[in-house]
């Protein structure tokens, strides 16, 4: 999936076919078209691919040990080092998100990944709750929606002005809200 995620980074999804991956990765058409029907079913295996490698992430920092300040900061480190690593995603998922605004069934389809990506961070931040005895302020859904908001905005912020976010400023932001969460507000 690689090569897909390489033509569209090139071409962006529009400019992006079936074709152009299967030769970029050295398969044949046919080979490509016998595993996904449309460029929008390969880029979107390639989001649940790199989705899967956030819940981890995730999982990771939640269990990681120390406190929840430590554990948020360090599931924000790992976002910045993954946008780091790999830059092109987050070009490509900022392009997936216009792209499904002028594509209604592309849009559900994307959606309900996002979603269910949003829903499994939802019940690790409900469990680990749980295990650590503490009553969220916020209903977890709540939560992960507001970290998600969190995330997309640094990363879009990073894709513009990349000097003006340095690669503190999102676990600083995550480990302030969580802070907050476990310190009652005053009325």
């Amino acid at each position: 999936m690689h090569s897909a995620a390489k033509v569209a980074a090139a071409r962006g999804l529009e400019g992006a076919s079936l074709d152009l991956v299967a030769e970029e990765a050295g398969f044949t058409k046919g080979a490509v078209y016998a595993n996904f029907e449309s460029k929008e079913a390969l880029f979107l295996a390639m989001l649940d691919q790199r989705f899967e490698g956030r819940i981890a992430e995730v999982d990771r920092a939640l269990h990681g040990g120390g406190t929840i300040e430590e554990q948020a900061r360090r599931a924000g480190s790992d976002f910045i080092a993954a946008i780091a690593a790999a830059p092109e995603w987050e070009r490509l998922f900022f392009e997936f998100a216009v792209y499904a605004a002028r594509n209604e069934s592309f849009r559900v389809e994307l959606v309900e990944r996002y979603r269910g990506l949003r829903e499994r961070i939802a019940a690790m931040l409900d469990e680990r709750a749980r295990e650590l005895g503490v009553e969220p302020a916020i209903p977890p859904r709540q939560l992960a929606l507001m970290t998600f908001a969190m995330a997309n905005g640094v990363a879009l912020e990073r894709l513009l002005e990349p000097d003006a976010v340095d690669d503190d400023l999102f676990p600083t932001m995550l480990a302030t809200f969580f802070a907050g969460l476990l310190t009652p507000g005053e009325a």
